[in-house]
């Protein structure tokens, strides 16, 4: 297909905050962008905590993730302000820190098993007892048993996050296509572009795939390039602390209640977020009773008075999992054609990276070292090749 003098050089499927910061990095970086989406700035940031938890959210086995979290945590600092700049709205970036806590001898255990995990892998978190942990965040219930203090995990909020990235994109100069892109174009083995819900057909030298846990369903794309995507379903509610007792709490709290995680996350305006639970239940995002009742019944064994504040929201939103639960970033085997998914709890965190790394790719043909363990090629038949340069369209 012929390409109009004013197509676009990128095609940015997908206007979630990766598909967001992907297309405004992009931008300034020279390149003309597209974004196709019916709703930038939705997605799953509408259900999100925002928690930039790089040491508390360390799992057994995802220490190679942990580098490019600790990255992306790193650059968050000057990614908001540089953000809050380009757009003119806030953020709601906090360095408040992180206080995870337990509340029975296994749950203390289990702490105490992260703790000495994050220890050798050089980490800064610092044990405390029950007492001192009541110290810091008084309303905790008299029960806490520990806890680890994790002043480098912070917070961001992640619907003005979104909010601020569809204002910088148009600013940058970003066309927004405001369908779902139904089908990936091909020519001559290569992407070449994308047909949209409303029957458009447009061309791009290059396609970056960022739909979230919709990324999987895209038309067009070969079975074997296709993102092994699945959606992994989160409840999460909101209260709201009145009048002058906002906060409710000085820092994030996470908790281990009887095996469960739950977290309670307080932003500066008196909004108290609880989340969130994790649901292996295909596409269904349907709020149910039982999630609700799980989320209040563990965060009112954590902070007892929680239960007297009013509640505001229910919603439910969907992760995009991959096999290994990291990202997939940069070159496909298909060539001109991208992926920035397969987040799934991390999304929020690594956006400042997401966006350079894609950036840098789309601009240089280049994978930057950070991102090549997290190439898309690891699933593919050919094995886990390290993707170093793209051939660039003529």
């Amino acid at each position: 297909m012929s390409r109009t003098p004013d197509a676009p050089d990128v095609l940015v499927v997908g206007g979630g905050i990766i598909g967001m910061v992907t297309a405004w990095r992009t931008a300034q970086r020279g390149l003309r962008v597209a974004v196709a989406d019916p709703e930038p700035g939705g997605g799953a940031a509408r259900v999100a905590a925002g928690m930039l938890a790089a040491v508390t959210e360390l799992h057994y086995g995802e220490q190679t993730l942990l580098g490019l979290n600790l990255e992306s945590a790193r650059r968050y600092p000057v990614f908001a302000a540089e953000l809050e700049e380009a757009s003119g709205q806030k953020v709601g970036y906090r360095a408040c820190g992180t206080l995870a806590v337990a509340l029975d001898a296994d749950d203390r255990a289990h702490l105490r098993d992260l703790h000495a995990l994050q220890r050798r892998s050089g980490l800064e978190s610092e044990w405390l007892t029950g007492r001192e942990c009541r110290r810091l965040e008084p309303l905790l219930a008299p029960g806490v048993r520990g806890g680890l203090r994790v002043d480098g995990d912070h917070q961001v909020d992640p619907r003005r996050l979104a909010a601020a990235l569809v204002v910088a994109c148009e600013r940058a100069g970003v066309d927004f296509r405001r369908a779902w892109a139904e089908r990936l174009l091909v020519v001559h083995d290569r992407a070449a572009g994308a047909v949209l819900a409303d029957g458009t057909e447009v061309a791009a030298d290059q396609v970056v795939l960022a739909g979230g846990s919709l990324s999987g369903r895209l038309g067009g794309v070969p079975d074997d390039v296709l993102p092994p995507v699945r959606p992994v379903k989160g409840q999460v509610l909101r209260l709201t602390v009145p009048g002058p007792y906002a906060p409710f709490l000085s820092r994030t709290v996470r908790a281990v209640v009887r095996g469960s995680h739950v977290y309670l996350v307080p932003r500066e305006n008196g909004e108290l977020v609880v989340g969130a639970t994790s649901e292996e239940q295909g596409w269904d995002t349907t709020v149910t009773a039982g999630g609700v009742y799980e989320l209040l019944r563990d965060a009112h064994e954590l902070l007892p008075g929680i239960t007297e504040l009013p509640l505001i929201e229910t919603r439910a939103g969907l992760r995009p999992g991959s096999p290994d639960n990291a990202p997939m970033l940069g070159f496909t085997e298909l060539p001109g054609l991208l992926l920035a998914t397969g987040h799934y709890r991390n999304g929020v965190l690594l956006t400042p990276v997401t966006g350079d790394v894609l950036a840098a790719a789309l601009t240089t043909g280049e994978l930057p070292d950070e991102a090549r363990p997290f190439s898309p090629r690891r699933f593919s038949p050919a094995g886990a090749r390290v993707p170093v340069r793209q051939e660039q369209p003529a």
